[in-house]
């Protein structure tokens, strides 16, 4: 048997295969669809993947209006920001920001689930959310998950 034939594949931007991938949030707890989510975007459910290279799929999430927290989160949890402005630390509720922007309440919970660094940063721009069921990427033939 040869050895040197066992060869770790290293993918890169070039080798990469990406897919577009649409996931409908009704009904769904916010951290368990955030962290599938996450995993998709990084590209760990992918047999080549590279911890370096952006090798994971591009995500369509709708509904995003519709996904629940459980216990008091909704009501309770804080999302803080900072004007970068003495005494300009700002709190904000998911039921606040749900009333607000509501596919920004899924866009933090993946964020936060994925790297910080230039790589996350990218990675970020894979993920597409929308409040309704309706969304602009269907020239893309995205699969349902």
């Amino acid at each position: 048997m040869n050895t040197l034939s066992y060869k770790t594949v290293s993918a890169n931007k070039k080798t990469v295969n990406k897919e577009w991938v649409v996931v409908d949030a009704n009904g769904e707890i916010l951290g368990r669809l955030s962290s599938k989510i996450a995993a998709i975007i990084r590209g760990k459910h992918k047999p080549g993947f590279t911890p370096n290279v952006d090798c994971g799929d591009n995500v369509i999430v709708i509904n995003a209006d519709k996904v629940k927290l459980t216990g008091n989160k909704f009501a309770e949890k804080q999302y803080v920001s900072y004007t970068g402005y003495p005494g300009g630390q700002r709190f904000i509720s998911p039921k606040e920001l749900m009333a607000k922007h509501p596919d920004r309440v899924v866009e933090k919970a993946v964020r936060g689930m994925l790297p910080k660094n230039r790589l996350g940063r990218a990675l970020f721009g894979n993920l597409h959310v929308y409040a309704g069921a309706e969304h602009p990427h269907a020239a893309q033939n995205p699969k349902a998950i």
